[in-house]
């Protein structure tokens, strides 16, 4: 890559350009984005934990029961996209420059994140697909253990794909679709919060 500074070519592994020791614009655009994206879901997440009960009890309509179910679904399902989309990224284009224990690993953790949520969708009339009792009763005790873990392990690959400049660089690219997709979210976030508060304080 080219530092658009200096104009010196060198890896992806090194975070700052080796002649006039500045950091890339795209790694800024890259953090930025992600940034952004960890803003609008926590928004997202503040608004469902306090304002929607709220809304749904002053304003019971159609846009608070679809907005609250929508998270709801996103919760409890959302790492399934996430985790098919980091397996076709590793797969298609990461195969020829990922290091083989980095790779291996993550691959292990994503595939078995999927396998655990794919599992309780089996019938379990098939005896090969029924599950321990001692599962079943953690699963009835704390309904949201499976995707939490499930959202645990999608961050953690995450964390470890993005901490090594390269596979970061692989991962997000130029980091400009990333940031337009994490301010659209932020700006879809923000608009449902004045459309609800409008609806219930108007």
């Amino acid at each position: 890559m080219f530092c658009d500074r200096c104009g010196l070519n060198f890896l992806p592994k090194q975070s700052v350009c080796t002649r006039c020791k500045r950091t890339p614009t795209r790694y800024w655009f890259q953090l930025m984005s992600l940034v952004t994206l960890v803003v609008a879901f926590g928004c997202n997440s503040l608004l469902g934990i306090f304002l929607l009960p709220r809304l749904a009890i002053v304003h019971p309509s159609h846009f608070v029961r679809g907005w609250s179910w929508f998270d709801k679904q996103a919760a409890l399902y959302g790492w399934v996209p996430l985790v098919i989309a980091l397996l076709a990224w590793d797969y298609l284009v990461w195969k020829a420059a990922r290091p083989k224990i980095k790779g291996w690993f993550t691959r292990k953790l994503l595939t078995f994140s999927l396998a655990a949520g794919v599992a309780p969708m089996i019938p379990w009339w098939i005896p090969a697909s029924q599950p321990p009792t001692q599962f079943l009763t953690l699963i009835g005790k704390y309904p949201g253990v499976p995707a939490a873990l499930a959202w645990g392990v999608v961050l953690i690959v995450s964390v470890l794909l993005c901490i090594d400049p390269e596979s970061r660089d692989y991962l997000l690219g130029h980091g400009r679709v990333l940031s337009i997709v994490s301010t659209g979210l932020l700006l879809v976030v923000l608009t449902l919060t004045v459309v609800g508060w409008t609806l219930a304080y108007s």
